[in-house]
Parts: C-alpha cells; structure tokens; sequence
C-alpha cells in the first residue's frame, strides 16, 4: 500500500489530511457564484458589495502572509484550528446578523473575519507537507494539495450550492457551510495522526521575524522573487471575471454559456494540478514553471481573449482556447515546492511569502482591470496581464536551488 502512495506522490501519512482539505474548501466555496448578486438584489449598492470583497480580499492576503509562520512556529494544527474558529465565527455574524438584517456595518466586519480562516486552515496544512514530504515527490505532494484545494473551492463548492440553493434557500445554504468546515477538519485534524513538531525558535520570536520585515528575503532573494511569481500567477484568474463576461458578451455568449466556460476551466485546472506536479518532478521545476506556467499562460491568456474574433464566436473553439488556459495555469504548481527548497530552515518563512502571492492576486487581479481599462481597454489589459505572464518565466529563470538541493533530488529520484 505504501508504494502505491509513493507512486502517485501523495504522502500516505497526511492522506485524512487532503481529504479534509477538499471538504473544508467546498464549505468555504458555498458562495463563490451568487453571494454579490444576492445582495443587489436586497438592495445593497455595486459599491457596497465591491467593498465587502474588497476587505475579504485584504484579510485573506494577511491571513496568506501569517499563516506559514504561525503554522511553523505553532504548528500546523493550532494554526488550522485557529482558522477553523475564525471562519465558524465569521459565518455566525455574518449570516446570523448582517444578512438576517442586511446591515452593512456587520456584514463588513465578520465577513473580514471570516476571510481570515481558509489561509489559515489550508495554507499551514500546506507547510505540513513541505515538511513532511521527501523532496524528490515534493512537486506531485504539492499538486496533490492544489488538486483537493482548487476542487473544493471552485467545483465541489459550486456544484454543491447550485443544488443546495434550490433545496435549502441561501441563507440555510450559508448556514450549511458550518458542518462541512467542521466535517473537513475532523479528517485533518483528528483522523490525521501525523506528528509535526514546532521550530525549536519561540513563535512569538518568529511572528515577530515576521513582522520585522521577513529576514527570510535578505537571506535569500530568491524567496522574494517566487513570491512575485506566485502573484502573477493567478492574477489574471481574478481579473478576467471582472471584464471578460461583458466582452464575451459582445460576441454573442450569455451569461449560462461563460459560466458554463468558466467552469469547465477550472475542472481541467484542477486535473492538470496533478498533471504539472508529475512533470515538474521530471523536467524539473524551474523548467515546467517558465515554459508550460510563464510562456504557455501568455501565449493562451491572448488565444482566449481574441478566440470568439478568429474563430467567428465558435463556441467550442473559445472553451478550448479556455480550458488550454486553465490546464497551464497548474504549470505554476512546482513552485510550491521550488521556493521552500531554496532554505534548508525557516520553510515557514518561505511559505508565508508563497502564501501571501496567493492571496493578493484575490483583489490585484480587479485593481488592475479598475485602474487600466478605462484608458487602455479590454484589448490593453489582456495584453498586459499576457506581458506579466512572461516576464514571470524570465523571473523563475533567477529561481535556481542550492547546488546541494540539486543533487541530494537527482539522486533521490535516480534512486
């Protein structure tokens, strides 16, 4: 049973763990797809409800940013559990008093308090396996994670609500959300036997690390580049929602057909997660991120945007176009392994850079489209975020592991 684990790169002592990834993630996700529309419908203002995920956004990119710290300097499960708590206290409020009666004030304070729990739930379990996990599976044990991370959040979690809407109304659906959190994390936190002991540096000498400006980036710059990266990464992600669906329409598709297309994007994201962390520990990291993630992302970010012109608004052409995009958008998945490699200690202080890449694209994304496409247009935008694809491949060009790092995996996987 053991090799089998070891074929496939998922690290069989945190099994119960991705399990419970993938719960919690699809409990997090039960509002991705109507909670803005929702609240224009009971009479909250673009400006309103743009601001709610504004500061959802923030709070999820410093939860990001804490949480490999915290997770290291605590330990991964009181970092988790601290997540589990803020996202069960978050809901309460905010479903329990700013929805029930639509005040506004409330509903921006605990859902910023809910946003503070996913990071820190998923993303110190994701320390965990960096831990944990022999590096030369490293890149297939991190695809794993963003296999069962990405799955949750954006496909179970909306296949999950378009069913439970209609069967339990929005507010119980909200509601819902509670036991599946806590169903997720008593798989990874109880029926997770693995052992994970904190640095031997006090945490609060590490939060304080932390915020003294991450010594992690002077010991090595190269952390900070693969945090920049990781921005860029899923930047266009949180941008194309934001303009692309009134472009779409222009060419003829209604709002059913892009969330048909948007969907399908990312079911094949979440089946090349796997794909790409094979092949990264293959080719090698560095390679799979530049060619297939920097270079493959820009060419299909334009083929996307210009497919309903060149291929006169077929609409199997543009979900191809589509789905190419999405499939190499998981080349980006070694990084997850790359950049905590480049320190042989303080893998927490790496992540928590990582981390935070991962979640500023949630609001860069639209800052971008808001600042630029009233001067540059739709046409400027895609090509601007296509540019950033590639200077990202030229960046991880800079990425290269310690000449031990390097041979202590070609002889691993030699081995």
């Amino acid at each position: 049973m053991n090799s089998v684990f070891d074929k496939v790169g998922l690290p069989k002592p945190l099994a119960w763990g991705y399990l419970g990834i993938i719960i919690f993630m699809m409990g997090d996700g039960v509002e991705q797809g109507w909670l803005s529309p929702y609240l224009l419908e009971h009479g909250m203002s673009i400006q309103q409800s743009a601001s709610l995920f504004t500061v959802y956004g923030i709070t999820i990119a410093i939860s990001s940013w804490f949480s490999g710290v915290l997770a290291e300097g605590y330990g991964p499960r009181k970092a988790m559990l601290a997540g589990l708590l803020l996202y069960i206290i978050g809901t309460i409020g905010f479903v329990g008093y700013g929805m029930e009666k639509l005040s506004f004030p409330i509903m921006l304070l605990t859902y910023a308090i809910r946003g503070f729990g996913y990071p820190l739930f998923a993303y110190s379990f994701l320390v965990w396996i960096t831990y944990r996990t022999p590096q030369n599976q490293l890149g297939r044990a991190v695809g794993w994670f963003w296999f069962v991370f990405t799955g949750g959040l954006n496909v179970f979690g909306a296949w999950y609500s378009s069913w439970a809407i209609k069967q339990l109304g929005y507010q119980n659906t909200l509601w819902s959300s509670i036991f599946w959190v806590s169903l997720g994390a008593f798989f990874a936190l109880i029926l997770n036997r693995d052992q994970f002991r904190p640095s031997a540096t006090a945490a609060g000498a590490k939060t304080k690390e932390l915020l003294n400006g991450l010594t992690i980036i002077q010991k090595e710059p190269k952390v900070l580049i693969g945090g920049i990266v990781r921005i860029i990464n899923t930047t266009a992600q949180f941008a194309f929602p934001v303009f692309l669906p009134i472009y779409m329409a222009t060419h003829g598709f209604d709002t059913i057909q892009w969330l048909q297309i948007w969907g399908t994007i990312f079911t094949s994201n979440i089946i090349f997660n796997l794909i790409f962390g094979f092949v990264g520990d293959r080719l090698g990291w560095q390679n799979t991120i530049t060619w297939f993630g920097g270079v493959g992302c820009g060419i299909t970010t334009l083929l996307f945007y210009y497919s309903p012109i060149w291929f006169e608004g077929s609409y199997g052409m543009v979900l191809l176009s589509g789905v190419l995009w999405g499939a190499l958008l998981a080349g980006y998945v070694p990084l997850t392994a790359l950049v905590p490699s480049l320190v042989k200690e303080d893998k927490g202080a790496a992540m928590a850079i990582l981390n935070l890449g991962a979640g500023l694209p949630v609001f860069v994304g639209p800052a971008l489209v808001g600042l630029f496409i009233g001067t540059i247009g739709n046409e400027g935008v895609v090509w601007m975020l296509a540019i950033l694809y590639f200077i990202s491949a030229i960046l991880t060009r800079f990425i290269t592991l310690p000449s031990e790092s390097v041979q202590t995996s070609t002889k691993a996987a030699t081995a």
